[in-house]
């Protein structure tokens, strides 16, 4: 379906003793490729996981493709992922995990009224939603995550925008589901 542009996917399944291996697990994903290894032990309890993922040449415009302003985007995401983690569920695997994520975006877009609550520029904010938003387009984004019991701390967070440059510092803990995000806007010109 549209809402999952996955066009393609080969993998290598082995399962011994509780052990599930997809080595290696790749997908074609919106018009770009994913390549992982995925490591699941059941036989252990808590069970243990490890995930190593590649992304190359994700197209933004298919990636969100019911998101109306990625339609004109020619940006891309690139991006690596090497986690290690424990748990019987999805959301304790992830309360658990170890390691790192690093994502690279080139030529999106954004809300302009997200842009604005990001500096809670509250002129801008108002004349937004009495008059409609605008989307502002994204130079890059980059971001680099090193996560450690769950936590995932923002050793590099950035959007660069023609409006502002948008660092963001902090941590999101996936243990208990909180978020801890210091958000500083620096405007590129008089606001």
């Amino acid at each position: 379906g549209e809402s999952l542009p996955i066009d393609s996917l080969s993998t290598h399944l082995q399962l011994n003793d509780g052990l599930l291996r997809l080595n290696p697990l790749r997908f074609g994903l919106a018009g770009g490729s994913v390549g992982s290894t995925l490591m699941l032990d059941g036989s252990q309890s808590p069970m243990q996981g490890a995930i190593d993922l590649n992304a190359r040449h994700l197209k933004l415009k298919q990636l969100f493709p019911t998101f109306e302003p990625m339609r004109t985007s020619f940006g891309e995401i690139n991006g690596d992922a090497a986690l290690k983690a424990h748990g019987n569920s999805v959301a304790a695997l992830l309360g658990s995990a170890n390691g790192e994520l690093k994502l690279l975006m080139n030529d999106g877009a954004i809300s302009k009224n997200l842009l604005e609550t990001a500096g809670l520029n509250v002129g801008n904010i108002v004349i937004g939603k009495l008059f409609g938003d605008k989307t502002v387009k994204i130079n890059c984004a980059a971001s680099d995550m090193a996560a450690s019991n769950g936590v995932f701390d923002m050793r590099l967070f950035v959007f660069d925008t023609d409006d502002a440059v948008i660092n963001v510092d902090g941590t999101i803990d996936f243990a208990s589901e909180k978020l801890d995000l210091d958000v500083q806007p620096h405007t590129k010109g008089f606001r």
